[in-house]
């Protein structure tokens, strides 16, 4: 059972609470994971089983990524998703496509992104997410990302589905906040799947079940 291969991550399932299954389906304690999935998304997580295969797992990681996302217009979210408190804006007038394909264009190519602060992000060694559910105001920084195209799936207000392609260390949650906040609307992810890291595809990921 070692080596480096996907897995079609649950919605509703930590990516560690993945690694403890495989763990306990081998036998084999030295498993890693590679591009954290939240609960509430389901796709490609990238599982290494064995030392050696731990060790190359960010070789495998660090390309491409590529997502199916989709955001609801209309309101923001404390946390950027559908876990978060939900708070709805007085739009002025309903998108059109066209403008939600113009203004998407901004997003592309190496753009500063800011992570939701409840992400997993380190802030003085500790998680931003633990610092807020434990009563701290935080701030966390921008950083440069790279969104290497972002087409629009459907849209039908006040749903839009749009497919993703990124490099690493995008938080999709945070585009989906940011392009609401360009078109006014507020925004926030109510689904995410992971269809491809690297080379590893949705197609060929493993289900659970079957490991």
């Amino acid at each position: 059972m070692e080596g480096i291969f996907a897995i079609n991550k649950p919605v509703g399932m930590t990516s560690h609470d993945v690694v403890d299954i495989i763990r306990k389906k081998t036998g084999i304690r030295r498993v890693g994971h590679g591009g954290t999935l939240d609960p509430l998304a389901s796709g490609v997580l990238v599982i290494a089983v064995g030392r050696e295969n731990t060790k190359q797992l960010i070789e495998f990681v660090k390309g491409e990524k590529e997502y199916v996302a989709t955001v609801f217009l209309g309101a923001t979210s404390t946390t950027d998703d559908e876990e978060g408190i939900k708070e709805n804006v007085n739009i002025k007038s309903i998108p059109e496509l066209s403008e939600i394909s113009n203004l998407s264009k901004l997003f592309i190519g190496n753009v500063m992104q800011t992570p939701p602060i409840y992400s997993a992000v380190k802030i003085a060694g500790k998680p931003a997410h633990r610092r807020v559910r434990a009563g701290e105001k935080i701030e966390v920084s921008p950083r440069l990302v790279i969104i290497k195209s972002i087409e629009i799936l459907s849209y039908n207000y006040p749903i839009l589905k749009l497919n993703v392609t990124t490099g690493p260390g995008v938080y999709i949650r945070a585009l989906a906040r940011d392009l609401g906040a360009k078109l006014e609307t507020g925004g926030y992810l109510t689904g995410l799947i992971r269809t491809r890291v690297n080379t590893f595809t949705l197609a060929e990921a493993k289900e659970l079940t079957n490991v």
